[in-house]
């Protein structure tokens, strides 16, 4: 079996049936993404039958509940993945959109144009739900897409993949403009970043060490959805209701995806009367408490925290606590430690809010609201293909419009050059 050969041949394959994707009426991408709704939904029983394969290997093999969490194909996922791409049906096409037109002098008009990249390469662990979400947005913004998922959601991976052929096969558009890298063996991913004639972004979407080899191995640009070290800093003055129960949220509502917080910041001045009810709150919420020395002195029975716990991206019901001095100290703490991902201020000082959504250049900052509403669902853009912390092309959840670039158009009337 040569793998380097077959990984080629599916990329040209993919690259092909872009080019008749990319003219594909918004009406017919509409009804494609509804019928490959509808096979999700009525595969269901197959698609769980696969992912138990997936599941059950997951437990020989020790992985974390957290990782278990994020392979798990359950009812609510699947109909989630469905709603998701009928969600997508139901936004505007971004493909043939003018941005915005302007006249010369010399009365030529000049505009840009929205249109698809081309093919998209997208490498990615464990969430089999990803499979659905980057198909369905890379099909209704124009794009081919060839998806490589962990070896852990193989079975998962193409079970789903095998659903949305089935569905595209009723349709115009080729089956083959949406695929999943059929082998688990490391190479394969080598492979696909060597295939800079045929892919024309890589989207890498996991733990640190893999975007950190994407980046280093792949001849193709690459769109960094680096980890999630996000962050609550509840200010002076705070609602301290409201602070702990977005603190609790941004924690515990998914400790395993890359919006949930990891490390707590709490103003000085409200630090003794705050700290203990909400440490209380986290441990009771199962959150194992990782303090700097001034948090343990104010709440007893802390784990004291370690340089590597400033920049830690748990995924799991793990939270780091400090005391800061002041907004200054805040924002220097997410500067030096932060990943550019999602940090909260809660706050009901209206010219600290604003400073601080000036001062913090994270790809999504917000006031008074929990981490985990960094999402391109709950933000209104559909589903995404990941949260981007590069900040060239696209920034933040990455939805349709992220998946596109703009061409310059003309409109002349017999102008020449002089």
């Amino acid at each position: 079996m040569d793998i380097e050969k077959q990984i080629k041949d599916l990329a040209i394959a993919v690259k092909a049936a872009s080019r008749v994707l990319a003219s594909t009426a918004t009406t017919e991408k509409d009804q494609a993404l509804r019928s490959m709704a509808a096979g999700l939904r009525r595969q269901r029983e197959f698609l769980q039958e696969q992912n138990r394969i997936d599941l059950d290997k997951a437990l020989e093999n020790g992985l974390s509940t957290a990782m278990i969490d994020r392979l798990t194909l359950s009812d609510s996922v699947i109909e989630a993945m469905a709603a998701g791409l009928e969600e997508i049906a139901a936004f505007p096409d971004p493909v043939g959109e003018i941005e915005r037109m302007w006249r010369r002098p010399n009365q030529l008009q000049i505009g840009k144009m929205r249109i698809p990249l081309g093919v998209v390469g997208m490498i990615y662990e464990s969430r089999p739900n990803v499979t659905a979400d980057a198909a369905g947005l890379c099909l209704k913004s124009g794009n081919g897409v060839i998806l490589r998922g962990g070896s852990e959601a193989f079975n998962s991976n193409m079970a789903i993949l095998k659903v949305l052929h089935e569905a595209l096969a009723t349709t115009t558009i080729p089956p083959s403009v949406v695929q999943v890298v059929p082998f688990t063996e490391r190479q394969a991913i080598n492979y696909l970043l060597a295939c800079e004639e045929q892919i024309d972004l890589i989207i890498p979407r996991g733990g640190e060490g893999l975007i950190r080899f994407v980046v280093e191995n792949s001849r193709i640009p690459v769109i960094k959805h680096y980890k999630g070290v996000c962050h609550v800093y509840v200010d002076t003055g705070a609602d301290q209701e409201m602070a702990r129960k977005i603190v609790v949220n941004a924690k515990t509502h998914r400790p395993g995806v890359c919006n949930a917080a990891e490390t707590l910041l709490v103003n000085q001045e409200i630090a003794a009367g705050f700290l203990p009810g909400m440490v209380a709150d986290l441990k009771a919420s199962g959150v194992e408490i990782r303090g700097c020395a001034r948090s343990c002195a104010l709440v007893e029975d802390l784990i004291p925290a370690i340089e590597d716990d400033w920049a830690a991206e748990y995924l799991d019901l793990i939270l780091a606590v400090k005391v800061v001095a002041g907004l200054d100290d805040a924002v220097s703490h997410i500067v030096k430690y932060g990943s550019d991902h999602t940090e909260t201020i809660v706050t009901r000082d209206y010219q600290r809010a604003q400073e601080f959504l000036r001062r913090i250049n994270s790809s999504v900052v917000m006031v008074n609201a929990s981490t985990r509403f960094s999402d391109g669902g709950q933000m209104g853009l559909g589903a995404e293909i990941g949260i981007s912390t590069t900040k060239l092309h696209a920034y933040g959840p990455m939805g349709l419009e992220g998946l596109t670039t703009t061409k310059y158009i003309v409109y002349g009337d017999g102008q020449i050059r002089e």
